[in-house]
């Protein structure tokens, strides 16, 4: 399925307090986790891709400096997680078949899943999102239907409650990616995304030299 009538929302307003500020800064691998979290998003193939900044919102602009996204401040940050979709919402064109959202602390967020949320969210009419042992995680595709509801969202609500509440249109697929519900919340979190991020570097280069004949195949 393609995804190229999707659009996607990347949350990267948030001041990381129980990180101690900055973490969409803090180097994973080298580099920003929120420029990891984009190069995983635009491997998808969307429409199109905004991000939307806010506390940070030079430095977290810059670190994703050059990527194809839409870079879009959101002034009002400090209210919550709802201010930020809002802000994301208004820079979107007119997603066609509906939006994806992810967190910007979410560098592993298992893209290849989104293809099938595509599908899942269509069939259910209002929403998908992914489950790693009975836990929701993300991304979380919208259908269009869903969308005047994202833009009713006040203070800190994301949308969570609102999934809860048209439970009936919500599709899950479960899945054992861990990237679905690995967010970065703390130094410890990012110490285990770094153990993850290793790991899936190195299973990417030994499938790169696989491919090219340099390992064998198990």
């Amino acid at each position: 399925m393609t995804l190229e009538g999707w659009g996607a929302l990347v949350l990267a307003a948030g001041a990381g307090r129980r990180f101690g500020g900055g973490k969409l800064l803090a180097l994973l691998g080298g580099v920003p986790v929120i420029r990891r979290t984009l190069d995983m998003v635009l491997t998808a193939g969307f429409g199109e891709v905004v991000v939307a900044v806010g506390a940070d919102h030079e430095a977290v602009a810059g670190a994703v400096q050059g990527l194809a996204c839409q870079i879009v401040s959101t002034p009002d940050w400090e209210d919550g997680m709802a201010a930020s979709l809002h802000t994301g919402l208004a820079a979107l064109a007119e997603p066609g078949k509906g939006l994806f959202v992810f967190l910007g602390d979410m560098p592993l967020v298992p893209v290849h899943l989104c293809p099938a949320l595509a599908g899942m969210a269509e069939e259910a009419g209002y929403a998908a999102r992914p489950r790693v042992g009975g836990r929701p995680g993300h991304p979380v595709a919208f259908a269009p239907a869903a969308l005047p509801d994202l833009a009713r969202l006040t203070g800190d609500q994301g949308a969570t409650g609102l999934l809860n509440r048209r439970s009936a249109g919500v599709a899950y697929l479960d899945t054992d990616a861990m990237g679905a519900v690995l967010d970065i919340d703390n130094r410890s979190d990012l110490s285990a995304a770094e153990r993850a991020w290793k790991a899936h570097a190195t299973c990417a280069t030994s499938d790169s030299a696989m491919s090219r004949g340099a390992l064998p195949k198990p």
